[in-house]
């Protein structure tokens, strides 16, 4: 899609990608891979670095990497900030392990990097979990005491305000803590770079391929426009688009997340003082998530716009100015001394939100030879890579701690069906942004709108009362 080619990152990488083939004819593999972003590349990896003879595919609707993993802000973050929803899904010694392992893929995906000769800006420089309104300070207590009573008491750091605001370039920073085990990556060149080396370790890639049917039997048959593919398991890494599956969808709402990218400003971000790359998300209830670039750009992102009424929504309308538009004005809120900044890019990609902010992975119950991993609920950059790795192990029926955790086919919470679903998921998104608001001009909160915000589904972090 070329709209989609208009985010930052697939700008940056547009005449350095590959190309791959448009599948055709009668193909037959072991595993076939429907999805080619991160998910389903980091899963296709894993298959071949556990079982180099596995004959496994890769089949993407558009351009690999051009769907949410070429669309989202680039953070690195892990899941200490959902431990609480993490502990209540999959009990507590499983959540500190997962919480654990999403901590040393940051790393290992720096390790990837290295090794394979990609140079994706990663970076490690921390996450800030800040508040920019007086009322948010604290937001991040109860995850905070969460972990020191877990026995996790070196996760979180709590910032002074001074050291906030000199941290993020801003002194609308009131206050915040640092996760230092996170970090950023460009997307549209880690996802080329894990691209490549799929294709090194032998995964055959297809782009331009839709699959517009696949069969629930053993074995599968999938169908994309020009061929037809016999395969033992498929493994659906699709995302928003996940909703076309009946048996997935009602676990699955899609809303939209805006961003928009800043000209080349190095000299502007040291006078402020943004220099260190740490990454920042606030505490409101749309939430801002913002970062600064390699070359010197801010990339600067809200959460928890627009409402889709199914994965196709994106394919129809790629642009929601009204939630750019926010997002700019937010931006302006937060760094007003930029305001005359030119806007070079902006974009609007899809979030595929769970009920509790967790993904989904498991098997299809009715045709366990089909697999899934979905609802990245806006962090899935790093992970994806952790769901890649549970999701290779289900498809090689592999019988160890990845595959026997709380996270696979653990129990999730429905949302309406879709058309109420989505008329009541607008209504829930018009309070919360209400609320954010009335929040800034210090106004108390409409009743109706108190109550509907008490209907969302989690967010990017738990907020415990």
């Amino acid at each position: 899609m070329d709209t989609m080619a208009h985010s930052q990152w697939l700008h940056d990488v547009r005449e350095n990608v590959e190309n791959y083939p448009i599948a055709a004819g009668d193909l037959k593999f072991d595993i076939a891979v429907i999805g080619g972003g991160f998910v389903g590349l980091w899963t296709s990896i894993f298959i071949k670095q556990l079982e180099p003879n596995a004959r496994v595919a890769v089949f993407e609707k558009d351009q690999v990497g051009h769907g949410a993993s070429g669309l989202n802000g680039g953070f690195l973050m892990t899941w200490w900030p959902k431990l609480a929803s993490l502990r209540t899904m999959c009990g507590t010694d499983d959540a500190l392990w997962l919480a654990d392992q999403t901590t040393e893929s940051v790393s290992a995906i720096g390790e990837f990097l290295r090794d394979n000769d990609i140079d994706a800006d990663f970076t490690e420089a921390g996450w800030i979990w800040a508040a920019t309104l007086a009322k948010h300070a604290g937001s991040w207590n109860g995850i905070v005491d969460l972990c020191r009573k877990l026995g996790r008491d070196r996760i979180f750091h709590v910032l002074e305000q001074e050291d906030v605001a000199r941290r993020t370039g801003s002194s609308i920073h009131v206050a915040g803590v640092l996760e230092r085990r996170s970090g950023t990556v460009h997307p549209g060149k880690l996802v080329a770079g894990l691209a490549r080396v799929a294709r090194q370790l032998g995964v055959a890639i297809y782009e331009d391929s839709p699959v517009l049917h696949f069969a629930r039997t053993s074995p599968s048959v999938l169908q994309t426009r020009k061929a037809r593919i016999v395969c033992d398991k498929v493994i659906l890494a699709t995302n928003a688009w996940t909703t076309e599956v009946s048996e997935l969808s009602p676990y699955l709402f899609n809303i939209a997340s805006s961003v928009i990218a800043t000209e080349k400003i190095p000299g502007l971000l040291e006078k402020i003082g943004w220099t260190g790359g740490e990454s920042i998300a606030d505490s409101q209830s749309l939430v801002n998530y913002y970062r600064t670039t390699r070359d010197g750009r801010i990339i600067f992102g809200q959460g928890g716009g627009s409402v889709l009424y199914s994965g196709n929504s994106l394919s129809q309308k790629l642009r929601f100015d009204r939630d750019i538009a926010n997002t700019i004005s937010d931006f302006n809120r937060i760094y007003p001394m930029l305001r005359d900044v030119v806007i070079d890019k902006s974009w609007s990609g899809p979030i595929d939100r769970s009920y509790n902010g967790l993904p989904l992975l498991g098997r299809l119950q009715s045709s366990p030879n089909i697999l899934y991993g979905f609802g990245w609920s806006g962090n899935g950059v790093n992970p994806s890579r952790i769901g890649g790795r549970i999701l290779a192990g289900l498809a090689l029926d592999r019988k160890e701690r990845w595959t026997e955790n709380g996270l696979v086919n653990g129990k999730a919470r429905r949302f309406p069906p879709r058309l109420f679903g989505y008329l009541g998921g607008t209504a829930i998104r018009g309070a919360l942004a209400r609320k954010d608001v009335a929040e800034k001009a210090e106004r108390p909160m409409l009743a109706l709108d108190r109550m509907l915000v008490k209907l969302a589904p989690a967010g990017l972090e738990d907020k415990i009362e």
